[in-house]
């Protein structure tokens, strides 16, 4: 059965090689191309080819692994690919990974021959609560995160929690930031549920899981095209994005995953909620304790406060010149479109740092 999305049917593992099966018996595409990076193509291929059954012509394309090759030049190495291998509009492809290949593979299928079907098997933690659902794909320009791309929904997303065990410890941690994220935009008995981490199984990581993408799903089915509530699956992410993106170009860091930027993001926008939103202290000390129990500090420093910022003005929220923030007045309580002046954004850095 599907889980509630929002125009893309979600499956999980029970039933998702099923209904890729039958998928595939009813659309008929004339081959089938999967999408993989470096590490998945060693960790997560044979796992998935063994459970695919067609006999239809698979081809695999492998890019490199990393948010430095999430651009426009990987993009074109693989519509050469599809080129060269004869791929038509009646084509699938199938992007196998974490975030940066699904990201990537959805802008490549929706953009090579003015649109391909494409489908989701998410790989990571992170890829499977937030990347891959939602239909938002595309790449980085240069150190700009996501400033290419479209919103176009996968035909479906396979989830499937197995493909976790190939993944490292700090892996899972980037992943559950995103987790994090949708307990305090959502409601706090999943902000709870999410950081109390200590007895947890399999069985509750499942749970989580689906709680999680289920959460998203409801808002991009409000708000497919961002208009309004979806905004608010931002929470964090203008500060992490440009903290992301300095520290990727930045010789003298080191490249941050995705979850670690947002984390910090994280803390810095409830802070800033507690000062403009009035956010309750309490929960902003609960917050801040809770997620730097589960991710280190990054090592940002005052010195680096003002590149942090310039980045801020590309951030996609922005609009006639101001940057928008998405911030909370309580857990679960949104207010969008929040303008922040730069000595708040400066006191939230120096509060992350100082916490």
């Amino acid at each position: 059965m599907a889980v509630l999305a929002s125009q893309a049917p979600i499956f999980y593992a029970e039933n998702g090689c099923a209904e890729l099966s039958n998928y595939l018996r009813a659309s008929k595409p004339s081959m089938i191309f999967v999408l993989v990076d470096s590490n998945t193509h060693n960790n997560c291929l044979n796992i998935f080819l063994q459970q695919l059954e067609t006999t239809i012509t698979i081809e695999v394309i492998e890019m490199e692994a990393g948010e430095e090759h999430k651009n426009i030049e990987t993009c074109s190495g693989i519509w050469e690919t599809l080129s060269e291998l004869g791929a038509d509009r009646k084509s699938l492809l199938i992007n196998l990974g974490g975030g940066v290949v699904t990201d990537l593979g959805g802008f490549v299928a929706s953009t090579f021959k003015r649109g391909i079907p494409y489908m989701n098997v998410p790989t990571s933690l992170l890829a499977m609560v937030d990347a891959s659902v939602g239909g938002k794909c595309g790449v980085d320009l240069g150190n700009l995160k996501n400033q290419i791309g479209v919103i176009n929904q996968p035909e479906m997303v396979l989830i499937d929690s197995n493909y976790l065990s190939t993944l490292p410890a700090n892996e899972m941690r980037s992943g559950l930031a995103e987790i994090l994220k949708h307990g305090l935009i959502a409601n706090e008995a999943y902000w709870e549920k999410a950081t109390n981490l200590e007895a947890l199984t399999l069985e509750d990581l499942d749970s989580l899981i689906i709680e999680s993408i289920e959460i998203k799903s409801r808002i991009v089915q409000e708000d497919p095209t961002e208009k309004s509530v979806r905004k608010t699956l931002n929470y964090g992410h203008t500060l992490g994005h440009a903290i992301e993106s300095y520290f990727l170009t930045n010789p003298n860091k080191i490249t941050l995953l995705h979850g670690e930027a947002v984390a910090a993001g994280m803390i810095m926008a409830t802070h800033l909620s507690y000062k403009i939103c009035g956010f309750p202290e309490k929960k902003l000390e609960n917050i801040t304790n809770k997620i730097n129990e589960l991710f280190p500090k990054i090592n940002l420093l005052e010195e680096d406060y003002e590149m942090v910022l310039d980045l801020l003005k590309f951030d996609k929220k922005n609009s006639h010149g101001n940057i928008n923030f998405v911030l909370l007045k309580d857990i679960g309580k949104a207010e969008l479109d929040v303008i922040v002046p730069n000595d708040q954004l400066i006191e939230a850095m120096n509060y992350y740092l100082k916490n």
